[in-house]
């Protein structure tokens, strides 16, 4: 909970007969949502047809989760309509301080999901979208901070039905309370907020770009490590390996055909423990993704792997999607899985580390076949023909200890920044709430 530093109060406060809003000040008023907007409805659109140049139109799956608080044509890139649309459905073009309320989340959280225009250019609201336009003599900038705050999301969200999809409709909207200062004091919290909130983005916005600095950083120590090794000052040699490149005289090079072997064991009951393999996370338990959407019925048949194993999404390599397996499971019958020839030829650690390096992504992208990125396949005779270059397994295992150590430092730093950014964020919500709520007096 975020406790804001001490700040001026009303004089008098009266119950605003919400449970939910609990006392607000004396001389505020409250008012139903549908006596502040008039309604209507997006267009309904289908992805076919959306296209790159046109109007650009705003759909119930970016609204706020991808372009925040406000959207903009001139700062975020949104697809467009052709001008056929404006014939079409002219109650979808918008006008700027008009809301636009997401009907349909996947998420209660996103339930009540808004953007607020602030262009004068014109945009359509697309498909799964309500449209409200506040009444004159409202401020705006007032309106979308009520909206945005933790007290109206309630309100929403306590009406909102659904299971799996939550639907937001339009008479639920017309249904929510709203509460309201005069004008002129509406504007005085609108530019309160504005300023405060600026400045706690870019806050965020600093912290951000020290954790981008500090992943960088990482993936610099890592990169080097593995492939030059930790003594810089040790004769090197030129492999004539593209990917490979100079590295210390008394490494070793060899094809990958000569260090694994690829298994295809299968299960026969598909009960193991299944896994999935990303370029985020490598091999990982599906049980810890949300991607439960994907599940089969039936998993015999799936590769068996066992630990110490490499995995490879072969229609992912491009991207790095490969890891060694810590467990036996079970992967997808299109993985390549891999078993090390002789034992205790690679740290595990330090193996994944060398193969998600930029060079070796970018030759698993050169050798493999597809007509484009989304159907490259890196298949597991492109692998063995690879030649690799690697340290000692003792000289391994003192590269991945010192690697435990920096990385993590460098995780620290960035869970830090991390906090520190989840404070910021809870101080932005807390102070929206406060403001819009009557429990701070901002002048």
């Amino acid at each position: 909970m975020v406790i804001l530093p001490a700040m001026y109060k009303y004089q008098r406060y009266k119950d605003s007969g919400i449970e939910w809003l609990a006392e607000i000040p004396e001389h505020w008023n409250i008012k139903r949502f549908r006596n502040l907007f008039s309604f209507s409805k997006g267009l309904s659109i289908t992805k076919e047809n959306l296209q790159d140049e046109g109007i650009p139109c705003v759909n119930y799956g970016e609204i706020h989760s991808k372009y925040g608080f406000e959207v903009d044509p001139d700062k975020n890139e949104l697809h467009c309509v052709g001008e056929d649309y404006l014939k079409r459905s002219p109650k979808s073009l918008l006008n700027r301080g008009d809301f636009i309320f997401a009907d349909t989340s996947e998420d209660i959280e996103g339930s009540g999901n808004f953007t607020h225009l602030t262009s004068d250019k014109d945009v359509f609201a697309g498909y799964h979208t309500v449209i409200a336009r506040p009444i004159k003599g409202i401020n705006k900038r007032f309106l979308a901070y009520v909206c945005d705050s933790i007290s109206y999301r309630s309100q929403i969200r306590s009406k909102v039905k659904g299971v799996k999809v939550y639907s937001i409709t339009k008479a639920i909207l017309k249904g929510t309370w709203i509460w309201l200062p005069n004008e002129g004091e509406q504007t005085v919290i609108a530019n309160f907020l504005d300023k405060k909130t600026a400045k706690i983005d870019k806050a965020i916005a600093i912290k951000e770009q020290q954790i981008v600095l500090l992943k960088e950083r990482k993936q610099i120590i890592i990169q080097k490590s593995v492939t030059k090794g930790l003594n810089l000052n040790v004769p090197t040699k030129d492999t004539g390996v593209d990917w490979i490149g100079r590295i210390p005289e008394h490494w070793d090079i060899k094809r990958a055909k000569y260090l694994f072997k690829e298994v295809d064991q299968r299960s026969k009951t598909g009960q193991e423990e299944l896994l999935s393999v990303s370029h985020m996370t490598g091999v990982t338990p599906r049980s810890e993704k949300n991607v439960s959407m994907f599940m089969a019925e039936d998993y015999t048949g799936s590769k068996i792997c066992i630990e110490n194993d490499l995995v490879i999404n072969i229609m992912w390599a491009w991207m790095g999607a490969l890891g060694v397996s810590d467990r036996i499971g079970i992967v997808s019958p299109s993985y390549g899985v891999f078993r090390q020839q002789n034992k205790n030829t690679f740290n595990p650690v330090y193996l994944e580390y060398l193969l998600k390096t930029t060079k070796y992504i970018e030759h698993y992208n050169q050798v493999s076949t597809g007509l484009h990125s989304s159907r490259l396949r890196f298949y597991g005779h492109m692998f063995l023909n690879m030649k690799m270059g690697f340290p000692s397994f003792d000289e391994q295992n003192s590269i991945v200890a010192y690697l435990s150590e920096q990385t993590d430092k460098i995780d620290k730093a960035i869970n830090v920044q991390e906090s520190q950014i989840e404070k910021l964020k809870e101080y932005k919500t807390t102070l929206i709430n406060n403001a819009v709520t009557g429990k701070i007096k901002v002048a």
